[in-house]
């Protein structure tokens, strides 16, 4: 560690001399805390420094001020990180790339922003090239960074990207752009840069060191976005804790038909079952996961083209639960069939998973009674139930990924003014959209349910909306939406805003009607809650 005279340290991860394990959780955030914990534990984390949350604080008093301390603090751990990893910041040999991340000490998924891919320019493009002997990476990386720059550090809209994407696309003649070549990514890097002089109105950058800069401003910025705001006040979270930045060395999950990005829960976080719960994309980077803006169609083909990589994570999952004593949500790379942890944090799940993971881990020896009981505080055991369709032949618009359980019905809206609408008129809502995206949070905490056309099951869209005990249906591939007209359909007919929808994540299907019903309670796991507060003198819950 190294600190300022102003009390704004900055932390290392696996940098030698770095002072690794002297940060505190208030520091330097949930998620570089882990990150911490994770590398001391042995386990497969890229090296990484670490700007504290103090950092923040004296960035939203006096931006101007903290602009010279921060570009100072950048370079020296930038030369640090290059040391540790022997690798040269957008050198045109052997580049390293960095991706900058927010990590508050309470974790908001989704909630600030994240630029991956930093350092790359037309030097340090070829520089890739060499470094890796893959092209298609070097071009799919760097026309990433040019629209993610535009977005997250001038606030540039993502459409004009996307139509440049489609394009190419249909160009080549492929499914997606995981498909285009080399040569046709280039070209998309070189379209995009063009884009982006139009949309921001200056030339993309090609320093390095101002990219950094800039997206660690922006980082530190998005503490006090919109939605993030909008989470913290959901939540009771204070508006001064702020956000610690994390500078890691990137790994490529796009560097071929062996890599990919995925995340992952230790447990089932809709139902607390036992088991690995996984989405994984091949050939791709983690926003692709967790942006809800991808289908998320690999998981299956993981154990089958990589039964290695499958393997250890099931491994981690076992390890990942020991070392923090609960269930874990985690973020993974793999490059080159090689395995990288980026993120741990513990399991944002519904309340059903809530009482049985505590259980459960009570029973396994995870836990003691009193853990337990802590980690249920605040949730109303009473009101645990899950709702069934009591007749399963009831005939279904559509299909859809669960992402949750239970049942939900409510009135059709498209976007977050509707469902706060119907809110104020008594009235449940579903909020319809194409992605899951955490500009809806708003939304979602007023909706019952939430149904999507894209986006997977740990997005973290769905991660909030599950944590916050909507029901919710993510890649609804036969949902199609008219915003000009508010009307949505599934292939066979039309429904209106405001007409009835039915979410059954039980089945995953989307009905049109509500069904009769049938509640369930989990009787059982409430016996042994009271049991425990029995034992320890405590009234029930």
């Amino acid at each position: 560690m190294s600190a300022a005279d102003d009390g704004c340290p900055v932390f290392g991860i696996g940098i030698a001399k770095a002072g690794a394990g002297a940060g505190a959780l208030e520091q330097m955030g949930s998620k570089a805390f882990n990150l911490q914990r994770m590398a001391a534990a042995g386990l497969p984390v890229p090296q990484a420094f670490v700007l504290g949350t103090g950092w923040c604080r004296r960035h939203q008093s006096d931006a101007l001020a903290a602009r010279a301390a921060l570009h100072e603090a950048l370079s020296e751990w930038t030369r640090r990180l290059e040391q540790a990893c022997g690798l040269a910041f957008g050198g045109e040999r052997k580049p390293l790339l960095l991706s900058v991340r927010s990590g508050a000490q309470v974790s908001m998924p989704g909630m600030m922003d994240t630029v991956l891919n930093i350092g790359l320019c037309d030097r340090a493009v070829r520089g890739l090239v060499r470094l890796t002997g893959n092209p298609r990476l070097a071009w799919d990386s760097y026309r990433r960074l040019v629209e993610q720059y535009a977005r997250v550090v001038h606030g540039a809209p993502a459409a004009p990207f996307d139509e440049l994407v489609a394009a190419a696309v249909a160009q080549a003649g492929v499914p997606g752009a995981r498909e285009l070549d080399f040569e046709s990514l280039a070209r998309l890097a070189a379209d995009s840069l063009e884009v982006f002089a139009d949309a921001v109105g200056v030339p993309f950058p090609q320093d390095p060191r101002e990219q950094l800069e800039a997206a660690t401003v922006a980082v530190l910025e998005s503490w006090r976005s919109a939605r993030a705001s909008e989470y913290r006040r959901l939540h009771g979270i204070a508006d001064d804790m702020g956000t610690a930045v994390t500078v890691q060395r990137m790994v490529f999950g796009n560097a071929g038909g062996t890599s990919g990005a995925g995340v992952g829960f230790t447990r089932d976080p809709a139902t607390g079952e036992n088991r690995l719960y996984l989405d994984f994309l091949f050939n791709a980077q983690g926003e692709d996961v967790v942006s809800g803006r991808h289908a998320v169609t690999d998981t299956g083909r993981l154990p089958v083209a990589l039964p290695e990589v499958a393997q250890r994570l099931e491994d981690l999952r076992h390890a990942l639960e020991s070392t923090f004593g609960d269930a874990q949500e985690f973020e993974f790379t793999v490059q080159d069939g090689r395995l990288y942890l980026l993120q741990t944090r513990t399991a944002k799940r519904t309340p059903w998973a809530a009482l049985r993971t505590a259980v459960e881990q009570v029973r396994e020896g995870i836990a003691t009674p009193a853990q337990a009981l802590a980690r249920l505080e605040g949730i109303d055991l009473a009101a645990i139930v899950r709702r069934r369709v009591a007749d399963e032949s009831e005939s279904a618009l559509a299909t859809a990924v669960p992402a949750s359980i239970g049942l939900a019905v409510g009135a059709i809206a498209l976007d977050t003014r509707a469902c706060e609408r119907l809110g104020a008129r008594g009235q449940a809502a579903i909020l319809v959209r194409n992605d899951t995206s955490t500009e809806d949070i708003a939304g979602i905490a007023a909706a019952v349910g939430v149904l999507t056309a894209r986006g997977g099951r740990t997005s973290h869209a769905a991660v909030v909306a599950r944590h916050m005990g909507k029901v919710c249906l993510v890649g609804c591939e036969a949902l199609r939406i008219d915003e000009r007209s508010r009307t949505i359909s599934f292939g066979q007919g039309t429904l209106r805003e405001g007409e009835t929808l039915c979410l059954d994540a039980e089945r995953g299907l989307v009905l049109g009607k509500e069904p009769e019903v049938v509640v369930e309670r989990p009787e059982g796991l409430l016996s042994e809650v009271a049991r425990w507060r029995a034992e320890a003198g405590a009234a029930p819950a």
